[in-house]
């Protein structure tokens, strides 16, 4: 392995990270990272004082014109667009929480899709990534005036919409264990007791597998809407426990095929929305992980 093959192997991750929140799909972030290889192999390095900074760069400005693309198709998306979920290996520590200040949450994604793609840049440059703003400037390509404003824009623009508690990851797994042994016992009355009154469903089918084409609103509805699944496929439907994108969350198999991939946000008592991707072009990657387990 040559220098220059070490060097973006050591930096792939960075990259691909960079990649999968500008796009929100794993597919999608792989071909960016890929391209940003055939850059880095082609340049003349000679040239180039900083190889990190080159490569996050290149890999920021090819997301940016491929979120451009894929903006216009998914205002063509049927449903709701949510993020391809990820599995991780382990839950992130509170200690490591507080360290990080990236945020890999599909809430957290989808609430980027808010922005325009170069806002989206700005936004996660600065504030993920904690970049510079001469730094960004250069990545973005506009002056350090114009990319203040954009990320100062973006956040007014996120502020309302972002997730309204902080709550550690050893109480967020309790709610969901309780929540996921209400759901295998049919439990109609603990389901209903760990939503809020004003809990939110959003479903992602892609076109390909039904999904509601709103928000379904109201804990006692959604409680109903699983106690339902219960009730239909009794001992076919199994569910578990899995942290997705930094954060637990439920995965949902029926007859050992996985349904969805469930994703949770919660006050530290009660949940107050769900994301649940149903897609399957979007769950492949997670089956294919628990099959290969």
């Amino acid at each position: 392995m040559d220098d220059a093959t070490r060097t973006f192997t050591r930096l792939r991750p960075r990259l691909q990270g960079i990649a999968y929140r500008m796009l929100g799909t794993v597919a999608e972030a792989e071909e960016v990272v890929q391209d940003a290889w055939l850059r880095w192999h082609e340049a003349r390095r000679e040239r180039i004082d900083n190889a990190e900074a080159w490569l996050v760069t290149v890999t920021t400005r090819i997301a940016i014109d491929r979120l451009r693309a894929a903006k216009a198709q998914r205002e063509r998306y049927v449903g709701f667009w949510l993020p391809e979920p990820q599995l991780d290996a382990s839950p992130p520590s509170p200690e490591q929480v507080l360290e990080r200040p990236d945020d890999l949450s599909v809430a957290f994604l989808t609430l980027l899709e808010r922005l325009t793609p170069e806002a989206r840049a700005a936004f996660l440059m600065r504030q993920v990534f904690d970049a510079d703003y001469d730094e960004l400037a250069r990545t973005i390509g506009k002056s350090e005036a114009a990319c203040r404003q954009m990320v100062s824009r973006a956040k007014a623009q996120l502020r309302e919409a972002r997730p309204r508690f902080a709550v550690a990851p050893d109480v967020h797994e309790r709610v969901m264990r309780q929540f996921a042994d209400a759901l295998a016992a049919g439990d109609f009355a603990g389901l209903k007791a760990l939503l809020a009154e004003d809990a939110e469903l959003i479903g992602d089918g892609g076109g390909k597998v039904p999904s509601f084409g709103k928000v379904l609103l109201g804990g006692q509805r959604i409680a109903q809407l699983f106690h339902a699944g219960k009730l239909r496929y009794k001992g076919a439907l199994r569910v578990e426990l899995a942290v997705i994108n930094g954060q637990w969350g439920l995965l949902r198999f029926i007859e050992g095929v996985l349904e969805s991939a469930q994703s949770y946000e919660t006050d530290g008592h009660r949940i107050v929305r769900i994301h649940v991707q149903r897609n399957p072009d979007k769950l492949v990657r997670i089956a294919e992980a628990f099959r290969k387990a």
